[in-house]
Order: C-alpha cells, then structure tokens, then sequence
C-alpha cells in the first residue's frame, strides 16, 4: 500500500468520524428549534426525544435529524426523557459531643 492510499483512507476515517458528531450535533439543534416553538405556544410540559428511525416509541413524531436516521418524539405533559429520581434530604452530621468541662 502506498503512502498516497494511506494518507487517503486516515482523510476517510476522520470524515466520517466527523460527520457523526456534525449529525448528533443536528439533533440537538433540531430539538431546539422544535422546543422554542412548543414554548411560543405555552405548552407547560412535554418531552422531546430523538429515537433510531425504526425503533418504536409513544408519541407524536414531529421531526427527524441524524440525515434522517433519528426521528424527534414529542410526547406532552412529560417532563424530559426519563422522570428524574426525588431528591433525597442530605444527611446531616450529628454535633461533635462537648468535652467536659475541667474544675
């Protein structure tokens, strides 16, 4: 293999790898689009997803990214894509006992 041939597949490589990153990179942007207009229309709460184009899912599909591999998922009166754990109450530290006091 020659250096030419070398030098073209690493150009191959690190195209491709960026383009993935461009592609995730679209989907956020395109939630974001899609999100500021819910929020223009006052919707209180809802989730937005993006899912693989076949996967199943529940939900309006309102979108699509990732060069139509990803589908945007809308879904309203939820909260994010997973409902986060309640928040536990921090532990507090019992106080130090006081030394007694010397005669």
């Amino acid at each position: 293999m020659s250096i030419k041939a070398i030098s073209m597949a690493a150009l191959l490589v690190i195209a491709a790898g960026s383009s993935t990153h461009a592609l995730a990179n679209n989907c956020e942007k395109v939630k974001a689009d899609i999100a500021a207009k819910i929020d223009a229309n006052g919707v209180p709460s809802y989730s937005l997803t993006a899912v693989d184009a076949g996967a199943a899912h529940e939900g309006k599909v309102v979108g699509h990214c990732g060069g139509n591999t990803k589908r945007i998922v809308y879904v309203r009166g939820a909260v994010g894509p997973e409902p986060a754990p309640p928040a536990q109450p921090a532990a507090t530290a019992a106080p130090a006992a006081a030394a007694p006091a010397s005669p």
